[in-house]
């Protein structure tokens, strides 16, 4: 398959030098030209800061979400494969002051490998660091083995809830902990039509048959729970939402927020349509679903499919999660 880049060698520099001359909440980093950091920033020993390491391919996230409200610090890998430790570690030196840091870590073997040897290289050298481990997708490990589970675009709820927390001045530890209970409350189903093609070897990352759809897909083409049969997408849509509170029950009465995340090569009109069967679905179990995000956020190139997330808020984290933000890509989120 054709993909309009000038080599393989300059790809990823090629992204950042046009994604920085975009926009002007964002610009490189004194450190490397891999680390993408806030235009403005606020004072660092007073601000908790907030950043993440990841691979390449799968934007806007992680760059397009540096800016007020948010991430401080994006650390850029190569395409699919995570920063090293050494570049996390410019990053955490480059945002880094007296308050502290949150290294978000989604959790695959690469980013867990290089982030937490990062944040050890950074407390050698006196930096106040925390890694915040971050995984939701209900495929990838049963439930009682949360912890082993991969991260998946549920993780946004943190990145967006602790962004806004720490943009109003909250402390190192309770911020931690608000992470985690995001965490804790978030789950996330995906679904695969199509596979996405690498731009290294412009080949397609799977196989699927035309009449089925991979239930359980990673980012990366990992797998997940089996496949199902191509069908209208409001019996696909009630098997997620199903699985989701299977996984984590929510009480009819309660209300969740919903993320319905396009992974490349998914039209907003399908976007629109799973959105649309997926609050039915929790309306049939007495769930209000609230202050949606719907669009391609986390991406595979062109992969074809969807994912499904549920966080379970509190008011404070609804709150955050509705805060106002200054990003490239992060759109806005209302409650109703």
């Amino acid at each position: 398959m054709k993909k309009l880049f000038n080599s393989q060698e300059t790809m990823v520099d090629d992204m950042i030098d046009g994604f920085v001359a975009a926009y002007p909440q964002v610009k490189r980093g004194r450190n490397d030209p891999r680390i993408v950091v806030r235009a403005t920033q606020k004072g660092n020993d007073e601000k908790v800061t907030l950043l993440i390491g990841n691979g390449s391919g799968h934007e806007p996230i992680a760059m397009g979400f540096v800016g007020a409200g948010l991430l401080d610090a994006n650390v850029v890998g190569d395409v699919f494969a995570a920063p090293s430790a050494d570049l996390i570690l410019d990053g955490i030196a480059e945002v880094n002051g007296k308050a502290g840091s949150i290294l978000l870590v989604s959790q695959h073997s690469g980013d867990v490998i290089n982030g937490g040897a990062a944040v050890m290289l950074a407390e050698e050298q006196g930096l106040r660091v925390r890694p915040l481990y971050m995984y939701d997708d209900i495929s990838s490990a049963p439930k009682g083995e949360e912890h082993e589970r991969r991260g998946a675009p549920g993780t946004m709820f943190i990145y967006k809830i602790l962004g806004a927390a720490a943009e109003e001045g909250m402390a190192l530890d309770p911020l931690y902990a608000l992470g985690e209970a995001v965490r804790d409350n978030t789950r996330t189903l995906a679904a695969a039509v199509s596979p996405g093609v690498s731009p290294l070897t412009g080949k397609e990352m799977f196989s699927l048959p035309d009449d089925e759809i991979y239930l359980g897909m990673g980012v990366h083409g990992e797998p997940g729970i089996g496949r199902e049969k191509y069908g209208p997408v409001s019996g696909l849509v009630h098997t997620i939402v199903d699985a989701l509170l299977e996984d984590r029950p929510v009480a009819s009465g309660e209300a969740v927020a919903v993320i319905v995340n396009g992974m490349g090569g998914t039209t907003l009109m399908e976007l629109l349509t799973i959105y649309g069967q997926t609050e039915k679905a929790l309306a049939e179990r007495g769930i209000s679903a609230v202050a949606p995000m719907i669009g391609s956020y986390v991406t595979t190139q062109e992969m074809g499919g969807f994912s499904i997330s549920i966080l379970t808020p509190t008011a404070e984290m609804l709150r955050y999660w509705c805060a106002p933000s200054d990003t490239p890509c992060f759109p806005a989120i209302k409650t109703g």
